[in-house]
C-alpha cells in the first residue's frame, strides 16, 4: 500500500464548511433482491425533499428505504462504509477520498445517458481511470465578493490582472475605502485565499498536480515551488485586499458590513451568499474570479453539494429491478427538472451541474469560467491534517503577527507535513476487532458515558428514520472492524455535542422508560433506546440510580420528573479517552465495571 493511500484511507474530515451525511443499511450488504432502493438521508432529507417529491410524482414505482445518519463526522462515516463494504444503494458523499475505493465499490456511470448533460471539464475531474463512479449534484461557486453598486458609481471596472488590480486599489483608498477584507474567523478562510491564488498561476498545471500529490506524500517540498504564489499574496496584502477585521467575525457578518456599509469594495471569503442585494443600502452584489498575474488564468472555485453514486451491488445477478430504479433516479436527478430542485432564489450562489441551465446574473461569468475550464474544486482532500495550521501561519502573516511572511509561510509549510506523515502512525489509539451493529454501538457508547459520569445506567436512543424526522441526539453510524483514530470515533457519536446529562429515578422507572422509547417529537412515535447498566446487572425495580443520557437524548418532561443534572464535557472527548483506556474493543467484550 502506498503511502498515498495509506493518508486517504486517514483522511475522514468533517467539513466545515461543509454540512451534510451519508448512512448505512443494518447489518451486512444486503443479499440480491428486488425490494426498496436504500437511501442514505445524510441528516438533509429535507435539502433533497423537493427533489423527492418530484420523484414520487414522476416515477411513483421507485420505491425508497430512507435510512438516517446525524452523526458527527459524516464524510468519514461514507468512507468507513466504504471501507467495510455496507453502503446503501444510493450512496451520498461530499468528498472523493478514495478514487481507489470508489472504483471497486459503486457501479461505473460512464455508459449511462444522464452523464451527456455534462460538460468535459466536470467529467474530466471526476474520471477515475476512465470510469465515472461519483457525480455531483450542484456547485456552489467562489470567488471575490464586491460592492457592483458602488463600482459603477465610481466608474471602477473590474480589474482583470494583478497590475489593475493594484491600480484600483489605490484608487479606492484614495476615496477613503477599504480595498478589501478578507475571512479570517476560520483558518480555512486564509488557507483557501492562499492556494486559489496559486491556482491562478502553477497549481492547476500538469507540473503543479503532480507537485501536490509528490508533496502530500513527503516526497517533494513546499521550497523552490511557492515563491511566486507568495510574492502574489505579498501585493495582495500589500494594496490592501487582505485587510483583516479586527473583531475576526464570520464571512456573513464582513460582508454585511463591509459591503453593505460601503466599508470595503471587495471581500474574499469562502461563503456562498443567500442573497444578491445589500440589505442596508440596496446595493447590488457582484462576484468576480481570484486575479492572477496576467489575467490569464484568473479563476473562480467551486465545490459540489455532494456526490452521488450507484452502489456495485445493484450490477449483480438478481439485482436487475433495483438497478433499473437506481438508473431511474439518476436520470431525473441530473435532468433540467431534477437540477431545478436544487436552486432557488435563496442559493444565488449554487449551480447546476448541466449545460444550458439559467443561473443568478451574479454568477454567470463563473458558469461560463467552469464550462471552460477556468473553475477548479476546493482544495481540501489531502490537507485535512495540516490545513487548519497552515491557515493559522497565513492568517498571522495577512494580520502582521509574529514577523510571518512568506518565505516563512513555506517553511512552516514544509515543516508540518513532515511533521504530520511522521505522527500518522501514532493517531490511531484503539482498534474494533469486529464490525458493531447499530445497537452494539450504541451499547458501546453508553459504557463509555456511563463510567465517565460515574452513573449505574446509561440509556442511548437509536436515531431510526421517522416519516421524515431525524434524531442528531441518536446513535446512526456504526463502528466497523479496524483501527480507530479521532475522525472514526466521531463518527459513531451524536450530532449534538458538549453536553451529558444525568436523571435520577428507581430501577423501575429506568426500565419502563426504555421499553417506552424516545418520543423526541411528541408524535406518539418514539425512537427506541438502548439501557446499558453497569456490569451488566438487572436493575432493581426499587434501588434508586443514576442513568447518564446523551444531550437532547430525553424528553423536557423526563428531565422535570426526574431531576436532570446536566453536565458540561464532550462525548467525543469521553468516547476518545475510553476507546483509547480499552486498546481493543469488539461487540461482546469490554465490560463496564
Amino acid at each position: 500500500m502506498t503511502r498515498r493511500m495509506k493518508r486517504r484511507l486517514l483522511a475522514l474530515a468533517a467539513a466545515a464548511m461543509l454540512a451534510l451525511s451519508a448512512c448505512a443499511p443494518e447489518g451486512t450488504a444486503p443479499a440480491p433482491e428486488d425490494g426498496a432502493l436504500t437511501w442514505g438521508t445524510w441528516g438533509a432529507y429535507g435539502k433533497y425533499k423537493k427533489f423527492l417529491d418530484l420523484l414520487a410524482e414522476t416515477y411513483p414505482e421507485v420505491e425508497l428505504e430512507f435510512i438516517s445518519y446525524t452523526g458527527g463526522n459524516a464524510t468519514g462515516y461514507s468512507w468507513a462504509q466504504m471501507r467495510a463494504d455496507d453502503i446503501p444503494d444510493i450512496f451520498i458523499t461530499s468528498q472523493i477520498l478514495d478514487e481507489e475505493l470508489a472504483s471497486e465499490r459503486l457501479a461505473d456511470l460512464s455508459g449511462y445517458d444522464f452523464i451527456n448533460g455534462f460538460s468535459t471539464s466536470i467529467l474530466d475531474q471526476v474520471s477515475i481511470d476512465g470510469g465515472i463512479y461519483l457525480l455531483p449534484t450542484s456547485n456552489a461557486i467562489y470567488g471575490v465578493y464586491y460592492n457592483k453598486t458602488l463600482m459603477e458609481e465610481h466608474g471602477w471596472q473590474v480589474p482583470l490582472n494583478i497590475g489593475e488590480l493594484e491600480a484600483l486599489c489605490a484608487e479606492i483608498r484614495a476615496a477613503g475605502l477599504i480595498p478589501g477584507v478578507v475571512g479570517t474567523q476560520l483558518t480555512g478562510g486564509p488557507f483557501s485565499a492562499v492556494f486559489n491564488l496559486a491556482k491562478t498561476d502553477w497549481l492547476t498545471t500538469p507540473e503543479g498536480v503532480s507537485w501536490e500529490r509528490a508533496f502530500l506524500d513527503g516526497d517533494a517540498a513546499a521550497e523552490g515551488m511557492w515563491e511566486g504564489t507568495m510574492d502574489l499574496v505579498q501585493r495582495y496584502i500589500d494594496c490592501g485586499m487582505f485587510t483583516t477585521d479586527p473583531e475576526d467575525r464570520g464571512n456573513p457578518e464582513l460582508i454585511l458590513d463591509y459591503l453593505g456599509n460601503r466599508k470595503s469594495v471587495f471581500c474574499t471569503a469562502v461563503q456562498t451568499v443567500n442573497i444578491t442585494e445589500l440589505p442596508e443600502t440596496g446595493d447590488q452584489l457582484g462576484l468576480m474570479p481570484y486575479i492572477g498575474l496576467d489575467g490569464s488564468k484568473n479563476v473562480y472555485m467551486y465545490n459540489p453539494s455532494s456526490y452521488f453514486g450507484i452502489s456495485r451491488r445493484l450490477t449483480e445477478p438478481g439485482n436487475e429491478k433495483k438497478l433499473e430504479a437506481a438508473v431511474k433516479v439518476f436520470s431525473l436527478l441530473y435532468s433540467p427538472e431534477g437540477q431545478a430542485t436544487f436552486l432557488t432564489e435563496e442559493t444565488p450562489c449554487v449551480m447546476s451541474v448541466l449545460g444550458g441551465v439559467e443561473v443568478n446574473p451574479m454568477i454567470h461569468d463563473a458558469q461560463q469560467a467552469l464550462w471552460h475550464g477556468r473553475a477548479f474544486p476546493m482544495t481540501y482532500t489531502g490537507w485535512e491534517g495540516v490545513l487548519a495550521d497552515m491557515g493559522q501561519a497565513y492568517k498571522e502573516w495577512f494580520r502582521g503577527e509574529e514577523g510571518v511572511d512568506g518565505s516563512g509561510c513555506i517553511a512552516r509549510m514544509d515543516a508540518l507535513q513532515k511533521s504530520h506523515l511522521n505522527d500518522t502512525g501514532q493517531l490511531y489509539f484503539c482498534e474494533s476487532t469486529a464490525d458493531f451493529t447499530l445497537e452494539e454501538t450504541a451499547e458501546l457508547i453508553g459504557k463509555a458515558l456511563g463510567a465517565a459520569a460515574g452513573a449505574d445506567a446509561a440509556m442511548i436512543p437509536l436515531g431510526a428514520f421517522h416519516d421524515g424526522a431525524e434524531l442528531r441526539a441518536g446513535i446512526t453510524g456504526k463502528l466497523y472492524a479496524g483501527k480507530i483514530n479521532g475522525d472514526i470515533a466521531a463518527t459513531i457519536t451524536p450530532g449534538y455535542e458538549g453536553e451529558y446529562a444525568l436523571l435520577t429515578m428507581t430501577g423501575a422507572q429506568a426500565k419502563e422508560l426504555a421499553r417506552a422509547g424516545f418520543d423526541a417529537n411528541g408524535d406518539g412515535n418514539p425512537f427506541p433506546y438502548v439501557l446499558v447498566t453497569r456490569g451488566g446487572a438487572e436493575l432493581a425495580d426499587d434501588a434508586v440510580c443514576q442513568v447518564a443520557f446523551v444531550m437532547n437524548g430525553y424528553t423536557e418532561a423526563a428531565g422535570e420528573a426526574y431531576s436532570v443534572q446536566v453536565r458540561k464535557e464532550s462525548i467525543r472527548g469521553i468516547l476518545r479517552d475510553y476507546l483509547a483506556e480499552q486498546k481493543t474493543v469488539s461487540p461482546d467484550g469490554n465490560p463496564w465495571e
